[in-house]
C-alpha cells in the first residue's frame, strides 16, 4: 500500500462515469481512501462546481478533473505506473482518453436514456442513489436533455449502436489474448475506457445484457479492472509495442470520433476568434459543430473542453524527438487519428484553479 498519514477522500457515485475512470487508479495505487456517496454541497463549496467526482487529499486539497487527478496520482505515487514513458504507448493512452471523455459519451447516454426500460430504471436508481426523488428527477431531466445536447438522438441511434457493437467486437478480440489494452498491465488507458465501459454500459440495465451476451471477454477486462491486484499483473508489451488487437480497437475509436472532435475544435476555435476581450473563463459551450457519424449526420455542442482533451494529446506529441514522432506516425498510421495528431490549434486553454481560461488574449 502506498502509505499516507490520512486517507484520500473520494467524493462519487456507483453509476457515475468520471467517478468510474478514477476508482481503479485509487485501487491498482493500492491507495488508502474512503469513498463517499457525493455530497454535492461540499463538491460546489469546494470548487464552485457541480461536477464529480472529486478526490480530497490527505493534506485536505480538492482536486477536480479526472485527467488531472490520474495525473496528479501518478507523479504523487508513480508505483505501480499507470502511464508509459515510451512515446508510442504514452501517446496512445492519451487517445483512448480524450476517446472516453469526449466521444463515448455518446453510446453511454444512448444506452442510459434512449429507450423506455433504460430511462425508466435509471431514474430509478438516480432516486436511490441521491435521496431526494425531486433532486434526483432534476438531475434525470438534465441527463435526459445532455443526451440530445450530445448529439446522441433518435435519428443518430443506429450509428451510435453499430459503432459499440464494432467497438466491443473489437476489445473482445484483443482482451481474449491480452488482459488489459496495453499488454500484460493496466494503464491509463484502462482506466479511461471504465468511464463508459463501467460507469454506463455494465451497470445499466439494457447495456449490461448487450455487454453479457455479446462481450464477455470485455466483462472480464472490467472485473479485472474493478479489483485490480498490481502484485499479480506482468507488463505493457516490449519495445514500445501496440498488439494488433488494441490497433484495431484504436481503429473504431479513430474512424468514429475523430472527424466529431475536430468539428467541435473548429466550431470552439472559430468562436474563440471572435470571443469577448475580457479575461474570464469561456462559458461551458459555445454553440453547435456539425459532423457525421457512419453517414449520418451529427449536431453536437460544442465544448470549449474538448479542445483542453485535445492539447493533452498534441501536448504529448509535441514532446517527442524526431525519431520518436516517425514511430508514433508509423504505429497510428490507418486508424482514423492521424488528422488528430495533425492538428495545430489557433489557440490554448489552459486552467484557473478549476475553470478552463484560455492562454492568450484574442487575435
Amino acid at each position: 500500500m502506498n502509505p499516507t498519514s490520512a486517507p484520500y477522500r473520494f467524493h462519487a457515485f456507483s453509476i457515475s462515469y468520471f467517478s468510474a475512470k478514477v476508482r481503479p487508479a485509487l485501487r491498482y495505487k493500492r491507495l488508502w481512501y474512503e469513498e463517499l456517496r457525493a455530497d454535492r454541497h461540499e463538491v460546489q463549496r469546494r470548487t464552485g462546481l457541480g461536477f464529480i467526482p472529486i478526490l480530497i487529499t490527505p493534506e485536505d486539497e480538492t482536486w477536480q478533473d479526472t485527467s488531472e487527478i490520474l495525473d496528479r496520482l501518478e507523479a504523487r505515487h508513480p508505483e505501480p505506473p499507470l502511464q508509459p514513458t515510451t512515446p508510442v504507448q504514452r501517446v496512445a493512452t492519451r487517445l483512448v482518453e480524450l476517446y472516453t471523455d469526449e466521444f463515448a459519451l455518446l453510446p453511454a447516454m444512448h444506452y442510459r436514456w434512449a429507450s423506455p426500460l433504460g430511462a425508466a430504471t435509471t431514474r430509478a436508481r438516480f432516486a436511490a442513489m441521491i435521496g431526494d426523488a425531486a433532486v434526483a428527477e432534476r438531475t434525470a431531466d438534465r441527463m435526459a436533455a445532455a443526451r440530445i445536447q450530445l448529439g446522441a438522438t433518435d435519428e443518430t441511434g443506429s450509428a451510435i449502436e453499430a459503432h459499440t457493437r464494432d467497438l466491443l467486437a473489437a476489445l473482445s478480440t484483443h482482451f481474449a489474448a491480452h488482459p488489459y489494452l496495453l499488454g500484460a498491465r493496466m494503464s491509463l488507458a484502462d482506466c479511461a475506457l471504465m468511464g463508459p465501459l463501467y460507469g454506463h454500459l455494465f451497470n445499466d440495465l439494457v447495456s449490461r445484457r448487450l455487454l453479457l451476451e455479446t462481450a464477455v471477454p470485455v466483462v472480464g477486462w472490467i472485473e479485472r479492472c474493478h479489483a485490480p491486484d498490481p502484485a499479480r499483473q506482468g507488463d505493457w508489451l516490449t519495445g514500445d509495442a501496440l498488439a494488433p488487437g488494441f490497433r484495431d480497437v484504436l481503429t473504431v475509436m479513430g474512424r468514429d470520433a475523430a472527424p466529431v472532435l475536430l468539428a467541435c475544435a473548429h466550431a470552439i476555435e472559430a468562436w474563440a476568434d471572435m470571443r469577448p476581450d475580457d479575461d474570464g473563463p469561456p462559458p461551458r459551450a459555445v454553440g453547435s459543430a456539425a459532423s457525421t457519424l457512419r453517414g449520418v449526420p451529427l449536431q453536437r455542442v460544442a465544448l470549449p473542453y474538448t479542445l483542453w482533451m485535445l492539447q493533452r494529446v498534441l501536448d504529448a506529441g509535441a514532446a517527442l524527438s524526431p525519431a520518436e514522432r516517425t514511430a508514433l506516425d508509423s504505429a497510428i498510421a490507418g486508424t482514423g487519428w492521424e488528422a488528430v495528431l495533425a492538428y495545430r490549434p489557433r489557440h490554448r486553454i489552459g486552467k484557473r484553479g478549476f475553470q478552463l481560461a484560455f492562454e492568450s488574449p484574442r487575435r
